[in-house]
């Protein structure tokens, strides 16, 4: 890790941050609307474009770099939940697309031309448990008929592409659970009205949620990514990714919150002293930035050994569930040393504080990765 070129990426992306303040932020809350011009940027900056090879017109960085620019951005008091799958949803594509998969789509979505962003996973009776997804697709001669149902499926009106997890051979039928999945590319220019309905979720953030209903969808057989019925293993090999990236953007809100709530009980005086003299908010941020600190370091050890092409499962996890807790502790403790400035919009503390929370829940639960360490380190039994 070249710590010289991640201070440079650093400082590229807080540059392109510093057009987009608070008040951007804010005001995009209030009006549940998409940071359009926040992606556009990052685009054209190349950042999203991080760990597409230089052939596909990419910057070919690896997970260590790409988790410093998510890092960054909500460090910055931004959030980059709005674009964060443009970098990793496609490594799906990247690892087991053909080549003419990859020559038609990856450098498109590196200029910005088409976006990947939506990934078609959960459904609502199934949740976390995917081997019992109940979206089908029958192969009928050159195409595939999808019908079922996906929800908080987040950024499908904000896409041009999106990768849709189905089963092509009903569960009956399948020795192992996990087999019988299959990826599909699903171009939604041409999806939406012709099979496929997007609903909007009023969420208390990330407002580009959505719920999927598919009917008599037609697919191409040709965007079948990989192999029919081994779905399940391309999903999960880009998991370690999702979880690395996550865990930075939570060390970012993470000391967004430290940063404020510093300078906070700096500033803000009662009984003519400023309560940051006092034990009973230093003790708590401290911990909160220790905390955060620890975190960071699984985060750079989950990454180096991605990177380095090894086993991380356990690292990312770690990582994932460290770096939540952290900042959402550290989400708390602002919350606290703001009193009640801190449910007030204009601060911030408030929005932020809403946005860190998401991670304790999605992409995957700290009680999940629990069981993660319980069964696949401790050798504890499976509890689900």
């Amino acid at each position: 890790m070249d710590k010289s070129f991640l201070d440079e990426l650093r400082q590229g992306v807080r540059a392109v941050c510093g057009d987009f303040p608070d008040a951007y932020w804010r005001e995009l809350d209030e009006k549940r609307a998409y940071p359009e011009d926040f992606v556009n940027a990052l685009t054209a900056a190349g950042f999203l474009g991080a760990l597409i090879p230089e052939e596909y017109g990419g910057s070919g960085l690896g997970i260590t770099e790409s988790s410093v620019i998510l890092e960054e951005i909500n460090r910055s008091g931004g959030n980059a939940g709005a674009c964060h799958a443009q970098m990793y949803t496609m490594g799906t594509l990247l690892r087991h697309g053909s080549e003419q998969q990859k020559q038609r789509y990856l450098r498109k979505i590196a200029d910005g031309s088409l976006r990947l962003q939506a990934f078609g996973v959960t459904e609502p009776n199934t949740g976390t448990d995917t081997t019992q997804l109940k979206t089908t697709a029958v192969r009928k001669g050159d195409k595939y008929i999808v019908n079922g149902q996906k929800v908080f499926i987040s950024r499908t009106e904000y896409s041009d592409l999106m990768l849709l997890l189905v089963r092509t051979t009903p569960l009956d039928q399948v020795k192992k659970r996990t087999e019988g999945l299959s990826v599909l590319l699903v171009d939604l220019r041409e999806a939406v009205g012709n099979g496929l309905t997007i609903k909007p979720i009023r969420t208390m953030m990330n407002h580009a949620t959505t719920e999927l209903f598919i009917e008599d969808l037609e697919v191409p057989v040709e965007n079948l990514i990989g192999e029919e019925g081994k779905g399940f293993s391309y999903i999960l090999d880009g998991m370690n990714a999702e979880r690395i990236l996550i865990a930075a953007e939570c060390i970012g809100d993470g000391r967004w919150f430290i940063e404020r709530a510093v300078g906070y009980a700096n500033q803000r005086v009662v009984f003519k002293r400023p309560i940051g003299e006092n034990q009973g908010i230093q003790f708590p941020i401290s911990r909160a930035h220790v905390n955060l600190e620890a975190a960071d370091l699984m985060r750079f050890r989950a990454a180096e050994l991605f990177d380095a092409g090894q086993k991380c499962g356990a690292e990312a996890n770690m990582a994932k569930l460290l770096a939540a807790d952290a900042s959402w502790e550290a989400a708390n403790v602002t919350l606290q040393t703001h009193g009640g400035y801190g449910f007030a919009e204009e601060y911030d503390v408030e929005r932020k504080f809403r946005e860190t929370r998401l991670y304790q829940v999605a992409p995957i639960s700290t009680n999940l990765i629990l069981s993660y360490v319980a069964e696949h380190v401790l050798g504890l039994p499976r509890s689900y």
